[in-house]
């Protein structure tokens, strides 16, 4: 097992490497220059080329790719992201006042998707072939190819505008307000998490149906258990193990989704603040935002490894 952590630790550092070099020259590759954008807003009609190349020379853009990426990646392992080109704030702090209600949003959706997504799969396999499985596997199917940004579109004028139920915008903190954070939350965890419920529902269905169908599962029904122990004590943790994996593969989706649904529900959290600095091309920002990222998945997908063993002890760390 430690000879296995120890591997996945390193592949997870290579690939954590590759993330930084990736976002870092791919950045610099759109067109465009972050420095008049900053000059276009604050001196459009008065800055001279003497200013622009001071700017330049401050945000360390005046020097070669090679030496502005070493200097950058020094700055990670110390701790410093470096300087937003647009407001002139810290990166490291800005990501860490919006990475709770990031979290806050991703860790309901993931939740909520385990959840009811194993829930309405175990069912419908159990009950193949009835209406329960024709409704769980229909929704299943729409779930999957429903585009989140849509969705989000429709709930607010529906459940904000049309019926008033819901604010249309807008995050508070459940530790300032918990009643109005959670009006605030519904409909985006709910567009973060349907898109998952429906694929892990679809994929315990079919690892349900595999497991039902096997020997000791047989076995189980001959000895007499009833239909609740056979299901959740024998069936149901073999049949996770494929259903684990999507779990964790589900959080890029729902960090992808975060990018959409935060800009869509203006929510302060860092997918909205990744879309707002690509926009204004303020490379330290975007590369925080994908560093912590791509951080976040790497360790999402290192438990899940790990969780392997646990469900399964067949299984063995090689």
């Amino acid at each position: 097992m430690t000879g296995y952590i120890i591997r996945r630790l390193m592949q997870a550092i290579i690939v954590f490497f590759l993330v930084l070099i990736g976002i870092f020259f791919a950045m610099r590759l759109l067109p465009g220059d972050p420095i008049m954008m900053v000059v276009s807003k604050q001196m459009a009609s008065t800055a001279t080329e003497a200013d622009i190349e001071k700017l330049r020379h401050e945000y360390g853009l005046d020097k070669p790719l090679l030496v502005q990426f070493f200097n950058w990646l020094g700055g990670v392992f110390r701790g410093d992201l470096g300087v937003s080109i647009t407001n002139g704030r810290d990166v490291l702090d800005d990501i860490m006042r919006r990475l709770p209600i990031t979290l806050h949003l991703g860790l309901l959706a993931m939740l909520i998707s385990f959840f009811f997504g194993i829930i309405l799969g175990t069912i419908s396999a159990v009950r193949r072939g009835t209406w329960i499985d024709t409704i769980v596997t229909s929704l299943a199917n729409i779930g999957i190819t429903i585009p989140v940004f849509w969705l989000g579109v429709v709930l607010m004028y529906i459940f904000a505008l049309k019926l008033g139920w819901l604010p249309v915008f807008g995050y508070t903190s459940p530790f300032s307000n918990f009643l109005e954070n959670t009006r605030q939350i519904i409909m985006p965890v709910f567009c973060l998490s349907v898109t998952s419920v429906a694929v892990i529902a679809r994929q315990a269905r079919s690892s349900m149906l595999e497991v039902l169908h096997q020997d000791y599962i047989r076995t189980a029904w001959s000895k007499g258990l009833i239909e609740r122990s056979v299901v959740i004590r024998h069936a149901l943790k073999n049949g996770l193990i494929p259903v684990i994996v999507l779990a964790g593969l589900g959080l890029s989706g729902i960090i992808g989704g975060s990018v959409l649904i935060e800009t869509v529900f203006n929510i302060p959290g860092m997918g909205r603040l990744a879309v707002t600095a690509m926009l204004n091309q303020d490379y330290p920002v975007v590369q925080g935002v994908v560093l912590f990222f791509a951080a976040m998945v790497l360790l999402t997908n290192l438990v899940v490894d790990l969780a392997y063993g646990w469900l399964d002890p067949r299984i063995k760390y090689q």
